[in-house]
């Protein structure tokens, strides 16, 4: 049985991390386990820290606030009897006693229209399979210590998206990703509107963070929202020509055919949500559909201009490492 380090970024003020008990009740073996804590400021660089530290043939990676079953190790380990599987995922999902609003939140996470393929890392979907690096998230996640580090570990100038990235690497060399749906964590999403907004923004500044250091052809349906962003200025733009001049309604009229059919989109996704939700959380989500697409857009265009560079040696000598018993 392979050994196994556990890697937790925790923020220096960070003193009762929630993965920290979760990891400790983990069915794995005490002599083939260890935990590690990484206090910093940076979660690229503290997983770097703790991956060169590890012990272990395999490393596990969760948030401090991600609860793993405890048979995610066993499970998740036996994958890796195919010497080709390179990392395992599953997603990270809503725990069913968390208020209703993040309830809404997750419902949005899940759903096609917002998050395509991705939204494989915030419900249970299909059976175990190859994936890529949209189906796999940090918080849950497995991987060949060895094959991280020839690879040199997570580029320290993307944060977040610093795992897809490096995804693409080892698909790019032949290496295979698995998602297991049942490889499951319970992780609460953000606790209130305003700091919902914030994680769209940021995920696409990290997304468009990713193409400019390492572009690929899968990121291409990632330039949709901020695209949908460009047209509803033009649309704005031209109906207000329009209004003033007199001239061009008719164009301004067929340019808002695709923002109706958009619409009609939103409407089947809510009805689709209704199934899983209840009609009151999907109803309370249709608006944040629009809103996803809305922010994940703006943040793309801010990724795209934003200063990428590594962090000060000052942020790399502030990590401290623990290591925990089992």
């Amino acid at each position: 049985m392979p050994t196994v380090s556990v890697i937790i970024p925790l923020h220096p003020a960070n003193d009762q991390p929630a993965a920290v008990a979760a990891a400790r009740a983990l069915d794995y073996p005490p002599g083939q386990l260890e935990i590690l804590l990484a206090r910093g400021r940076q979660p690229s660089v503290q997983r770097n820290a703790a991956l060169c530290a590890a012990r272990g043939d395999l490393v596990y990676f969760l948030d401090d606030d991600a609860l793993p079953a405890a048979g995610n190790l066993r499970r998740g380990v036996a994958h890796f009897a195919d010497p080709a599987v390179q990392m395992v995922g599953g997603p990270n999902l809503c725990p069913p006693d968390a208020p209703e609003i993040e309830q809404v939140f997750a419902l949005v996470l899940g759903s096609w229209l917002a998050f395509g393929p991705s939204r494989a890392r915030y419900a249970r979907v299909g059976t175990l399979r190859p994936a890529t690096e949209k189906e796999l998230i940090l918080c849950n996640q497995l991987a060949r210590r060895r094959t991280l580090l020839e690879l040199g570990g997570f580029d320290e100038k993307l944060y977040p998206n610093e795992e897809n990235a490096l995804m693409d690497e080892i698909q790019r060399r032949g290496g295979r990703l698995l998602y297991d749906p049942e490889l499951v964590v319970h992780r609460r999403p953000r606790r209130t509107l305003k700091s919902f907004c914030r994680m769209l923004r940021t995920y696409g500044r990290g997304r468009a963070e990713q193409v400019r250091v390492k572009p690929t052809l899968g990121s291409l349906p990632n330039f949709v929202p901020p695209l949908f962003c460009l047209y509803l200025v033009a649309l704005f733009g031209a109906g207000v020509i329009a209004s003033v001049t007199g001239r061009g309604l008719s164009v301004a009229v067929a340019a808002a055919v695709p923002l109706a059919v958009y619409g009609a989109a939103v409407l089947v996704q809510t009805v689709f949500l209704v199934r899983t939700g209840g009609l009151r959380r999907a109803l309370l989500a249709a608006p944040l559909l629009v809103l996803a697409h809305l922010l994940y857009g703006l943040g793309f265009w801010r990724g795209l201009f934003t200063s990428l560079q590594k962090p000060s040696a000052a942020v790399s000598a502030e990590v401290r490492l623990e290591k925990l018993l089992p």
